[in-house]
């Protein structure tokens, strides 16, 4: 085992059968793989069936697509050409779908050109690091928890007791946005908290509309600044 592990890139020329075969079925296992990591990470709005199944088949097109071209000059303009009639048109709303594209398109490449050591390791390194950025939530710059509306019908003076309030139920508390409405005597105020304890939003919330002069409370969970 070892020793096909370590003379995994050493590919027979012309290519076999079984080479063919395996280098194909190991693309397949090496898309399973990332696309099992993009869904289990993934994270937002833009999540797509067809996109995880492209997953699996983009290494095996690009593996079959090397086995083609087989170091031949004539082939690879041949299929050039094909591939230039071929219009695609697919716009990636994540950055990081990107990223598992290009490093699929890489690992096809590599079972393509029967680089079996270069694919396993390559997919297990990608796989590591994939898990990696999203078990630490890397790069993250959450700095609130919850974004809280609500309109305030006393004095402006008395908003202390408003703070003094939130204050106790967040580590921080900032004021977004105050605008007042003479024709309701009441001021819309906005505010983003950092809450001691996030699951504990349906006590602020309960606590928060028993307070007088508090009304027409909303709140929506604040997700990372940059992924809206």
């Amino acid at each position: 085992m070892n020793e096909w592990f370590q003379f995994g890139d050493t590919a027979p020329i012309p290519t076999d059968l079984p080479t063919l075969l395996l280098g194909l079925l190991l693309s397949f296992m090496c898309g399973q793989i990332l696309a099992w990591i993009y869904m289990y990470t993934h994270t937002g709005l833009s999540y797509s069936r067809n996109f995880v199944s492209s997953l699996i088949i983009i290494p095996i097109t690009v593996a079959l697509v090397m086995m083609v071209l087989d170091n031949n000059l004539i082939t690879a303009f041949s299929l050039l050409a094909v591939f230039a009639i071929v219009r695609f048109r697919n716009i990636l709303r994540d950055t990081l779908d990107t990223a598992y594209i290009l490093s699929l398109i890489v690992i096809g490449m590599a079972c393509g050109t029967q680089k079996f050591s270069t694919a396993i390791v390559g997919t297990a390194v990608a796989s590591s690091a994939l898990i990696f950025i999203w078990f630490t939530n890397f790069g993250s710059r959450q700095r609130y928890d919850l974004i809280l509306n609500l309109h305030w019908s006393q004095p402006l003076s008395r908003l202390d007791h408003l703070r003094e309030f939130l204050n106790r139920h967040s580590l921080k508390t900032r004021l977004a946005s105050q605008r007042s409405d003479d024709e309701l005597e009441k001021t819309h105020l906005s505010y983003r908290l950092l809450l001691r304890d996030p699951n504990k939003v349906d006590l602020l919330l309960s606590e928060l509309k028993q307070i007088d002069g508090v009304s027409d409370v909303s709140s929506m969970r604040a997700e990372d600044e940059s992924e809206v």
